[in-house]
């Protein structure tokens, strides 16, 4: 009896433990009772220490992941050197999306930057709820909308703006990247070095 109550305790602790990703789905599209049980029982609640990587470039990703809290940023490397593609923050989905969509590897790696909280779901437990959920469907394009539109944004600033108006823009619309990310991650993620980077916030202080 007393192993069967602890049982069922743990069970409550994890199904409430999803409520933070629940929430974030049912803002974007409705969820009928059965979805929302469904993906409380697919997705699993973890936490993950800074600097923990959760995809490696060259293998195949099994796993997409909801950032509850903390930051995980992706990176490839070019001509030898490390360059930050994207960086995630709360309540955000990230994974190496190419290669859990199709299977091929990874172009990507990615990391914890801080201590994380997530809710993870793997490639077969996804596919089963995408199949059975016309909801969970339709959230999910709208997360791979907005991931490119982000990530063509990105591009268009970099190719666009100087970087002080891309930083600036930065502090002005992620101002959370800026209060928790080493100098070097930013000044990747803006395709700068990172003494530019400390010339142009040395000028805008000054």
């Amino acid at each position: 009896m007393i192993k069967q109550d602890a049982e069922q305790l743990l069970l409550i602790k994890k199904l409430m433990t999803v409520e933070p990703l629940i929430k974030h789905v049912s803002e974007n599209v409705p969820l009928s009772n059965w979805e929302a049980d469904l993906i409380r029982q697919l997705f699993v609640f973890t936490r993950f220490q800074k600097n923990t990587v959760l995809v490696k470039e060259n293998t195949v990703t099994q796993k997409l992941y909801f950032l509850n809290k903390g930051f995980i940023r992706t990176s490839c490397l070019e001509n030898g050197e490390e360059t930050t593609t994207h960086i995630a923050g709360n309540n955000t989905f990230i994974t190496g999306f190419k290669s859990f969509a199709t299977g091929t590897v990874a172009e990507e790696t990615l990391k914890c930057v801080t201590d994380c909280e997530v809710f993870y779901i793997t490639k077969t437990d996804y596919d089963l709820l995408y199949q059975k959920s016309e909801n969970w469907r339709r959230f999910c394009k709208g997360v791979y909308e907005k991931y490119l539109i982000i990530t063509q944004q990105r591009t268009k600033d970099i190719l666009t703006l100087s970087a002080e108006k891309h930083y600036l823009k930065l502090v002005s619309d992620q101002p959370e990247l800026i209060q928790n990310l080493p100098i070097q991650h930013i000044a990747s993620y803006i395709g700068i070095k990172p003494e530019s980077l400390s010339r142009i916030r040395k000028k805008i202080s000054s």
